[in-house]
């Protein structure tokens, strides 16, 4: 049949003490976002549903997104869109052959990727409030 060979190879299952890598941070908050985004598709359609509905309902839709727990929840929504594109670009560049599959490749246009978020998000901010 073959061999079996006994592996004596620690195993470690305490989750804070694992480092990741900033490529697998962004690969893995990609994917978190693109779950997001398809719940936060359907939380702004109906929001435009309300508020196209009429007057009122336009009304009704200004006066939900007065709150400030809504005004969150949206520049939320709208930051995790902004990470899932602008990653969603960065795969499509590397898989094209714009940017070079490399180790430190993929880490400065993760850490690019990142800057680039943060100032979406911050205008996402000015935008919401």
């Amino acid at each position: 049949m073959g061999k079996t060979v006994k592996k004596q190879r620690p195993v470690n299952l305490d989750l804070t003490t694992i480092r990741f890598p900033v490529t697998a941070i962004s690969s893995i908050l990609h994917r978190v976002t693109g779950v997001i985004s398809i719940f936060a598709i359907g939380i702004m359609l109906w929001l435009l549903d309300i508020s196209l509905s009429s007057p009122e309902g336009f009304m009704h839709a200004s006066a939900i997104m007065g709150s400030f727990f809504v005004k969150f929840i949206m520049w939320g929504i709208l930051t995790a869109l902004a990470f899932h594109t602008v990653g969603g670009i960065r795969h499509m560049l590397m898989d094209f052959g714009y940017l070079a599959e490399t180790m430190e490749v993929g880490r400065q246009s993760a850490y690019v990727s990142f800057a680039i978020t943060v100032v979406i998000s911050i205008l996402a901010g000015v935008l919401v409030w």
